[in-house]
């Protein structure tokens, strides 16, 4: 299968251009990196196969907590481009490499926010580490008090800080030192409100920036990634040219032709298998007087691949299929609860792909006992990548019976939690002289809070396993692939669901066609052949998706 790319084969990053589409699923993954909600609200996408943890931090410190974006963005930079990382599985519909340039481009924003915020706590904050402690202090109770349902809760929390704010002003009024310490003490109660008003302006340019990118992204504005530390300047930017590589292989990785069956979760990345239609008959003589013509599974392969091709034509100009995604895969069996895949090695596979004369092999040998399978797969990437339909072909002979069997898989839209755009804060207050009625008031977009959070986290971003020990993060489903880690079922749509059932027939009927062909020219009888593929055209015209992969024994 070869997924068509949106962007520019460049070196370094690779860069969208205007006008592309099928990127809806990329962009909508991609947008995550820029959001600022709660980190929980990751767990609104689990699906019934996958969930992501969310790992907690430190009770008494929840003030460095990571919100969604964060947690997400450096999870899987760290997944997908971490040394010494496990396969992944791939992502189709999507593009990978796009959703991991966004992920280091909000990086990026963000630590250039860091930096400057680390500036600010050092200037108004660690030079007067008395009164920064008691202000983290007031805020970190007033959190904690906020967090309750209770009003009267949320109300004592706000009269605490505007208390202590009074304290503060008779404090610096009536300061109970002289000298040195006394403006030393006025500055420890002045210098953090002023740092907190620097850092708040900072903080709200950068989320202004985060969210457009976020919004951008889904109304296919086509925002760019900006990775300038992808590209090497030079022979000596080792780290430049290690993320380079990397980008590449993720790249390369996205492209192989292996993929991994897990049981009842399916064939990872393509979907839970939904429909099964096998044609099975002894392979008897046409002639009594002539022995079949020996062929091999092989040949039967070959002539339906050819004959996929024609898919997207046909006798009437009415639209139809589009052109489809032909391509031999190899099938490795994993356990359903597997943690992780392993993909082949050896001199058959070249940067993970495996050879053609090693795919032919296993066709022709690998129908029985352990070991990897064939199957060969027409693939359409439809709804500007938000459904994946897979049909899968495989054939077999044991004895003198030949099996062709033809297998739908179906991968639904992204959770809807990625394709949610950014809303302005507001709440909804009683009018002052009409009770009955009720009006929007905009809210801040960066809360006093979160200058708070984003300030103290700040200087601990350059240590990330202490602020991940301190504040908690996510830890994303394995075996791990973008795409298939946060898919819906397309049942629930209408029009998907149709797309993925009409796809059967004529695919089916291709299979069968182009088979039939085939054991003709070598001298078999085809009538029982016709006659089961006739059986299985008729049952075919009414399909329902079932859970083929789950067996009621």
């Amino acid at each position: 299968m070869t997924v068509e790319s949106g962007y520019a084969d460049v070196f370094g990053p690779q860069v969208p251009r205007t006008g592309d589409e099928g990127q809806t699923a990329t962009f909508a993954l991609a947008s995550a990196a820029y959001r600022d909600s709660p980190v929980e609200d990751i767990k609104k996408a689990d699906n019934e196969w996958h969930q992501t943890a969310v790992k907690a931090g430190r009770s008494w410190a929840t003030v460095f907590r990571p919100n969604l974006g964060e947690a997400f963005s450096h999870a899987v930079v760290n997944r997908m481009l971490g040394g010494g990382r496990k396969p992944l599985v791939q992502s189709f519909g999507t593009e990978p490499q796009a959703v991991v340039e966004h992920c280091l481009a909000a990086n990026n924003i963000r630590r250039d926010r860091d930096n400057r915020l680390s500036t600010i706590m050092v200037v108004c904050g660690l030079l007067f580490l008395p009164g920064l402690l008691v202000w983290l202090l007031v805020f970190q109770i007033r959190s904690s008090v906020a967090k309750r349902e209770d009003r009267r809760a949320s109300a004592l929390g706000t009269t605490l800080l505007v208390g202590v704010a009074v304290l503060a002003v008779v404090f610096f009024v009536r300061m109970p030192f002289t000298g040195f310490w006394a403006w030393y003490a006025r500055a420890c109660v002045v210098m953090p409100v002023i740092g907190w008003y620097w850092a708040r302006r900072i903080c709200e340019r950068t989320a202004r920036d985060l969210r457009e990118r976020w919004d951008g992204l889904l109304s296919g504005s086509s925002v760019g990634a900006k990775i300038p530390e992808a590209v090497p300047t030079g022979p000596r930017e080792t780290a430049a040219e290690e993320l380079r590589q990397s980008l590449a292989r993720l790249s390369a990785e996205q492209q192989s032709n292996s993929v991994f069956y897990a049981g009842p979760k399916g064939i990872l990345g393509m979907g839970t298998r939904w429909g099964v239609w096998q044609l099975a008959e002894n392979l008897v003589p046409a002639d009594a007087v002539r022995e079949i013509h020996p062929f091999r599974s092989w040949d039967v392969v070959r002539a339906i691949h050819d004959q996929l091709r024609m898919l997207e034509r046909g006798p009437l100009n009415t639209g139809g299929f589009p052109t489809p995604s032909i391509r031999h895969w190899i099938v490795s069996p994993i356990g359903e609860n597997a943690g992780a895949v392993s993909r082949p090695e050896g001199t058959d596979v070249e940067a993970y792909q495996v050879k053609p004369h090693a795919v032919q092999e296993i066709c022709n040998k690998q129908q029985f006992g352990a070991g990897d399978r064939h199957y060969l797969g027409v693939q359409w990437t439809l709804w500007d990548g938000q459904l994946v339909i897979t049909m899968l072909i495989t054939v077999t002979v044991l004895h003198e019976t030949l099996r062709i069997e033809v297998t739908g898989h179906a991968l639904g839209p992204v959770n809807s939690l990625f394709t949610s755009k950014p809303e302005a804060p507001s709440k909804q207050v009683t009018k002052s002289f009409k009770p009955w009625e009720t009006r929007t008031v905009k809210l801040p977009l960066v809360t006093t809070d979160e200058v708070v959070r984003l300030a103290v986290r700040a200087p601990l971003t350059w240590y990330p396993p202490l602020l991940n020990w301190l504040g908690g993060t996510i830890a994303l489903p394995e075996p791990f692939g973008l795409r298939h880690a946060w898919a819906d079922q397309p049942w629930r749509h209408r029009f998907m669901a149709d797309d993925a059932l009409r796809a059967a027939t004529p695919v089916l009927r291709v299979v069968h066609s182009a088979a039939i062909k085939v054991l003709q020219e070598n001298g078999v009888d085809t009538e029982k052949f016709g006659a089961r593929s006739a059986a299985l055209s008729t049952a075919v015209q009414d399909p329902s998706p079932r859970k083929a992969d789950v067996y009621d024994a």
